[in-house]
Protein backbone atom coordinates (compact mmCIF):
# COMPACT_ATOMS: atom_id res chain seq x y z
CA UNK A 1 0.00 0.00 0.00
CA UNK A 2 1.25 3.46 -0.87
CA UNK A 3 -0.12 6.94 -0.30
CA UNK A 4 -1.65 6.83 -3.80
CA UNK A 5 -3.77 3.88 -2.70
CA UNK A 6 -5.57 6.00 -0.13
CA UNK A 7 -7.86 7.50 -2.74
CA UNK A 8 -10.83 9.50 -1.53
CA UNK A 9 -10.94 7.58 1.72
CA UNK A 10 -8.17 9.77 3.01
CA UNK A 11 -6.45 9.28 6.33
CA UNK A 12 -9.18 7.12 7.82
CA UNK A 13 -7.65 4.22 5.91
CA UNK A 14 -4.35 4.70 7.70
CA UNK A 15 -5.52 2.97 10.87
CA UNK A 16 -4.15 -0.54 10.86
CA UNK A 17 -1.83 0.14 7.92
CA UNK A 18 1.44 -1.79 8.11
CA UNK A 19 3.88 1.12 8.13
CA UNK A 20 6.80 -1.29 8.11
CA UNK A 21 6.02 -2.11 4.47
CA UNK A 22 6.95 1.35 3.26
CA UNK A 23 9.89 3.70 3.75
CA UNK A 24 8.29 6.97 2.74
CA UNK A 25 8.00 8.15 6.35
CA UNK A 26 11.34 6.83 7.55
CA UNK A 27 14.30 7.87 5.45
CA UNK A 28 16.70 7.10 8.26
CA UNK A 29 15.77 4.14 10.45
CA UNK A 30 17.82 4.93 13.51
CA UNK A 31 15.24 4.25 16.15
CA UNK A 32 13.08 1.52 17.50
CA UNK A 33 9.62 0.52 16.35
CA UNK A 34 7.08 2.22 18.55
CA UNK A 35 3.45 3.13 18.87
CA UNK A 36 3.06 6.88 18.79
CA UNK A 37 0.61 9.70 18.24
CA UNK A 38 1.10 12.52 15.77
CA UNK A 39 -0.82 14.53 13.22
CA UNK A 40 0.47 14.24 9.69
CA UNK A 41 -0.20 16.12 6.47
CA UNK A 42 -0.40 13.56 3.68
CA UNK A 43 -0.02 14.89 0.17
CA UNK A 44 -1.21 13.18 -2.99
CA UNK A 45 -0.21 15.26 -6.00
CA UNK A 46 -1.75 18.68 -5.26
CA UNK A 47 -4.28 17.36 -2.75
CA UNK A 48 -3.43 17.38 0.99
CA UNK A 49 -5.08 15.08 3.52
CA UNK A 50 -4.88 16.76 6.93
CA UNK A 51 -5.53 14.46 9.84
CA UNK A 52 -8.03 16.23 12.06
CA UNK A 53 -7.48 13.78 14.89
CA UNK A 54 -4.37 12.24 16.33
CA UNK A 55 -4.00 8.74 14.97
CA UNK A 56 -2.36 5.78 16.60
CA UNK A 57 -0.18 3.77 14.28
CA UNK A 58 2.79 1.46 14.26
CA UNK A 59 5.84 3.20 12.86
CA UNK A 60 9.59 3.35 12.88
CA UNK A 61 9.96 7.00 13.86
CA UNK A 62 12.83 8.58 11.99
CA UNK A 63 15.24 10.26 14.37
CA UNK A 64 13.89 8.92 17.68
CA UNK A 65 16.15 6.88 19.94
CA UNK A 66 15.18 5.30 23.23
CA UNK A 67 18.39 4.60 25.14
CA UNK A 68 18.40 2.69 28.43
CA UNK A 69 21.22 2.91 30.97
CA UNK A 70 21.69 0.69 34.03
CA UNK A 71 21.26 3.68 36.34
CA UNK A 72 21.73 7.43 36.57
CA UNK A 73 25.39 6.79 37.35
CA UNK A 74 25.91 5.77 33.72
CA UNK A 75 23.28 8.08 32.23
CA UNK A 76 24.74 11.32 33.60
CA UNK A 77 28.15 11.18 31.90
CA UNK A 78 26.58 10.11 28.61
CA UNK A 79 24.17 13.04 28.77
CA UNK A 80 27.02 15.47 29.42
CA UNK A 81 28.95 14.17 26.42
CA UNK A 82 25.85 14.45 24.25
CA UNK A 83 25.49 18.11 25.27
CA UNK A 84 29.17 18.74 24.51
CA UNK A 85 28.89 16.96 21.17
CA UNK A 86 25.91 19.03 20.03
CA UNK A 87 27.65 22.16 21.28
CA UNK A 88 30.75 21.38 19.20
CA UNK A 89 28.58 20.76 16.16
CA UNK A 90 26.66 24.02 16.57
CA UNK A 91 29.80 26.07 17.20
CA UNK A 92 31.39 24.64 14.07
CA UNK A 93 28.30 25.20 11.91
CA UNK A 94 26.87 28.46 13.28
CA UNK A 95 29.38 29.96 15.70
CA UNK A 96 27.23 29.61 18.82
CA UNK A 97 25.36 26.95 20.75
CA UNK A 98 21.78 27.51 21.92
CA UNK A 99 20.38 25.26 24.63
CA UNK A 100 17.09 25.19 26.52
CA UNK A 101 17.30 23.92 30.10
CA UNK A 102 14.69 22.35 32.36
CA UNK A 103 14.52 21.83 36.10
CA UNK A 104 14.09 18.73 38.22
CA UNK A 105 16.81 16.08 38.28
CA UNK A 106 18.46 17.61 35.22
CA UNK A 107 19.87 20.43 37.36
CA UNK A 108 21.92 18.16 39.61
CA UNK A 109 22.87 15.79 36.79
CA UNK A 110 24.23 18.54 34.54
CA UNK A 111 25.84 20.39 37.43
CA UNK A 112 27.72 17.24 38.40
CA UNK A 113 28.86 16.11 34.95
CA UNK A 114 29.31 19.15 32.69
CA UNK A 115 31.98 21.02 34.71
CA UNK A 116 34.28 17.99 34.77
CA UNK A 117 34.27 17.47 31.00
CA UNK A 118 37.79 18.20 29.72
CA UNK A 119 38.08 21.21 27.44
CA UNK A 120 34.47 22.37 27.79
CA UNK A 121 34.19 25.98 26.57
CA UNK A 122 30.84 27.65 27.20
CA UNK A 123 31.86 31.18 26.21
CA UNK A 124 29.70 31.06 23.08
CA UNK A 125 26.72 29.34 24.63
CA UNK A 126 23.26 30.88 24.87
CA UNK A 127 21.15 29.18 27.53
CA UNK A 128 17.42 29.69 27.99
CA UNK A 129 14.79 27.93 30.05
CA UNK A 130 12.09 25.69 28.62
CA UNK A 131 9.81 26.79 31.43
CA UNK A 132 10.17 28.78 34.60
CA UNK A 133 8.26 29.32 37.82
CA UNK A 134 7.23 32.89 38.57
CA UNK A 135 9.15 33.18 41.82
CA UNK A 136 12.15 35.28 42.91
CA UNK A 137 15.52 33.96 41.77
CA UNK A 138 16.54 33.23 45.37
CA UNK A 139 13.48 31.01 45.82
CA UNK A 140 14.21 27.28 45.88
CA UNK A 141 11.62 26.81 43.11
CA UNK A 142 13.47 29.07 40.65
CA UNK A 143 15.04 27.01 37.87
CA UNK A 144 17.32 29.90 36.95
CA UNK A 145 18.39 30.26 40.58
CA UNK A 146 19.25 26.57 40.83
CA UNK A 147 21.33 26.59 37.65
CA UNK A 148 23.03 29.86 38.62
CA UNK A 149 24.17 28.45 41.94
CA UNK A 150 24.94 24.89 40.90
CA UNK A 151 26.14 25.10 37.27
CA UNK A 152 26.68 28.58 35.83
CA UNK A 153 29.10 29.45 38.61
CA UNK A 154 31.26 26.47 37.59
CA UNK A 155 31.43 26.93 33.81
CA UNK A 156 32.54 29.91 31.74
CA UNK A 157 29.16 30.95 30.39
CA UNK A 158 28.86 34.77 30.44
CA UNK A 159 25.90 36.52 32.06
CA UNK A 160 24.92 37.73 28.58
CA UNK A 161 24.69 34.08 27.54
CA UNK A 162 21.76 33.36 29.87
CA UNK A 163 18.17 34.31 28.98
CA UNK A 164 16.09 34.55 32.14
CA UNK A 165 12.59 35.77 32.89
CA UNK A 166 11.81 38.94 34.82
CA UNK A 167 10.08 37.48 37.90
CA UNK A 168 8.89 40.89 39.11
CA UNK A 169 6.36 41.15 36.26
CA UNK A 170 2.79 39.80 36.25
CA UNK A 171 2.68 36.39 34.61
CA UNK A 172 1.19 37.61 31.30
CA UNK A 173 3.73 40.42 31.00
CA UNK A 174 6.50 38.06 32.06
CA UNK A 175 5.69 35.66 29.22
CA UNK A 176 5.57 38.49 26.68
CA UNK A 177 8.85 39.92 27.97
CA UNK A 178 10.56 36.53 27.74
CA UNK A 179 9.21 36.04 24.21
CA UNK A 180 10.71 39.41 23.23
CA UNK A 181 14.08 38.34 24.63
CA UNK A 182 13.92 35.17 22.55
CA UNK A 183 13.06 37.09 19.39
CA UNK A 184 16.02 39.39 19.98
CA UNK A 185 18.27 36.39 20.50
CA UNK A 186 16.95 34.65 17.36
CA UNK A 187 16.44 37.67 15.08
CA UNK A 188 15.96 35.84 11.79
CA UNK A 189 13.56 33.18 13.03
CA UNK A 190 9.81 33.46 13.55
CA UNK A 191 10.10 30.48 15.87
CA UNK A 192 13.40 30.12 17.76
CA UNK A 193 15.33 27.06 16.61
CA UNK A 194 17.38 25.81 19.55
CA UNK A 195 20.32 23.52 18.92
CA UNK A 196 19.33 21.45 21.95
CA UNK A 197 16.40 21.29 24.34
CA UNK A 198 16.77 19.27 27.54
CA UNK A 199 13.41 18.14 28.90
CA UNK A 200 12.03 16.16 31.78
CA UNK A 201 8.66 14.50 32.22
CA UNK A 202 6.35 14.39 35.21
CA UNK A 203 4.46 11.29 36.39
CA UNK A 204 1.34 12.66 34.67
CA UNK A 205 3.15 12.95 31.33
CA UNK A 206 3.62 16.72 31.43
CA UNK A 207 6.74 18.37 30.09
CA UNK A 208 7.83 21.98 30.53
CA UNK A 209 4.66 23.49 32.02
CA UNK A 210 2.42 21.81 29.45
CA UNK A 211 0.00 19.68 31.44
CA UNK A 212 -2.53 17.06 30.30
CA UNK A 213 -5.89 18.45 29.17
CA UNK A 214 -4.75 22.05 29.58
CA UNK A 215 -5.74 24.61 26.89
CA UNK A 216 -2.07 25.53 26.38
CA UNK A 217 -1.60 22.22 24.58
CA UNK A 218 -3.37 23.75 21.59
CA UNK A 219 -1.40 27.03 21.58
CA UNK A 220 0.12 27.56 18.13
CA UNK A 221 0.64 31.34 17.90
CA UNK A 222 2.75 32.14 20.96
CA UNK A 223 6.30 30.91 21.47
CA UNK A 224 6.10 31.54 25.23
CA UNK A 225 2.83 31.22 27.10
CA UNK A 226 1.78 32.15 30.63
CA UNK A 227 0.04 29.71 32.93
CA UNK A 228 -1.74 30.82 36.10
CA UNK A 229 -3.38 27.54 37.08
CA UNK A 230 -0.59 24.98 37.04
CA UNK A 231 -1.77 21.70 38.59
CA UNK A 232 1.69 21.49 40.14
CA UNK A 233 2.77 24.33 42.46
CA UNK A 234 3.74 27.06 42.15
CA UNK A 235 0.69 27.91 40.01
CA UNK A 236 2.15 30.80 37.99
CA UNK A 237 4.71 29.93 35.32
CA UNK A 238 5.83 30.66 31.78
CA UNK A 239 6.56 27.92 29.29
CA UNK A 240 7.75 27.22 25.78
CA UNK A 241 4.95 26.00 23.54
CA UNK A 242 4.95 23.05 21.14
CA UNK A 243 5.98 25.17 18.12
CA UNK A 244 9.29 25.89 19.88
CA UNK A 245 9.76 22.35 21.18
CA UNK A 246 9.12 20.81 17.78
CA UNK A 247 11.40 23.24 15.92
CA UNK A 248 14.57 22.27 17.81
CA UNK A 249 17.50 20.59 16.11
CA UNK A 250 17.75 18.10 18.95
CA UNK A 251 15.47 17.28 21.89
CA UNK A 252 16.60 15.09 24.77
CA UNK A 253 14.20 13.76 27.39
CA UNK A 254 15.70 12.42 30.60
CA UNK A 255 13.39 10.25 32.68
CA UNK A 256 14.52 8.02 35.52
CA UNK A 257 13.13 5.92 38.34
CA UNK A 258 10.52 3.22 38.64
CA UNK A 259 7.75 5.73 39.31
CA UNK A 260 8.03 6.86 35.69
CA UNK A 261 7.60 3.36 34.23
CA UNK A 262 3.80 3.43 33.70
CA UNK A 263 3.69 6.86 32.07
CA UNK A 264 6.76 6.09 29.94
CA UNK A 265 4.98 3.07 28.54
CA UNK A 266 1.98 5.20 27.62
CA UNK A 267 4.10 7.96 26.09
CA UNK A 268 6.44 5.71 24.11
CA UNK A 269 4.07 2.90 23.16
CA UNK A 270 0.75 4.71 22.95
CA UNK A 271 -2.68 3.46 23.85
CA UNK A 272 -6.33 4.31 23.43
CA UNK A 273 -6.15 7.55 25.41
CA UNK A 274 -5.23 10.96 23.93
CA UNK A 275 -1.52 11.61 23.59
CA UNK A 276 0.09 13.00 26.72
CA UNK A 277 2.05 16.26 26.40
CA UNK A 278 5.46 14.54 26.36
CA UNK A 279 4.30 12.29 23.52
CA UNK A 280 3.52 15.36 21.42
CA UNK A 281 7.13 16.49 21.37
CA UNK A 282 8.18 15.27 17.92
CA UNK A 283 10.73 17.59 16.30
CA UNK A 284 9.82 18.13 12.67
CA UNK A 285 13.42 18.24 11.43
CA UNK A 286 15.48 17.27 14.45
CA UNK A 287 16.71 14.42 16.60
CA UNK A 288 14.71 13.05 19.51
CA UNK A 289 16.34 11.11 22.35
CA UNK A 290 14.78 9.46 25.37
CA UNK A 291 17.51 8.71 27.92
CA UNK A 292 16.12 6.50 30.68
CA UNK A 293 17.37 4.07 33.32
CA UNK A 294 16.42 0.43 33.81
CA UNK A 295 13.79 1.09 36.51
CA UNK A 296 12.00 3.58 34.24
CA UNK A 297 12.17 1.12 31.33
CA UNK A 298 10.72 -1.77 33.33
CA UNK A 299 7.30 -1.76 31.63
CA UNK A 300 8.44 -1.16 28.05
CA UNK A 301 7.92 -3.82 25.42
CA UNK A 302 9.37 -1.89 22.49
CA UNK A 303 12.90 -2.42 21.24
CA UNK A 304 15.42 -0.10 22.93
CA UNK A 305 19.15 0.55 22.88
CA UNK A 306 21.09 -0.41 25.97
CA UNK A 307 24.23 1.56 26.75
CA UNK A 308 26.70 2.27 29.52
CA UNK A 309 28.48 5.41 30.63
CA UNK A 310 30.83 5.25 27.62
CA UNK A 311 27.95 5.66 25.16
CA UNK A 312 28.46 8.10 22.31
CA UNK A 313 25.13 9.59 21.27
Amino acid sequence: MTIEDLGEGGPEQLVGFDWLAEDWLAEDRKCCQSCVYQQYNLQKNSRVFKLSETLQFQSEMSGRRVVVFPSTVELGPALARLVASRADRALSDRGRFTVGLSGGSLVSMLSKELPILPGLDCSRWLAGFCDERLVPFDDGESTYGLYKNQLFSRINIPDSGVLAINPSLPVQDCAEDYACKLKEAFPNEDIPVFDLLLLGMGPDGHTCSLFPDHPLLEETEKIVAPISDSPKPPPQRVTFTFPVLNSARCVVFVSTGGSKAPVLKQVLEGGDRPALPAARVLPSHGELFWLIDEPAAASLSLQVERQDSAAKL
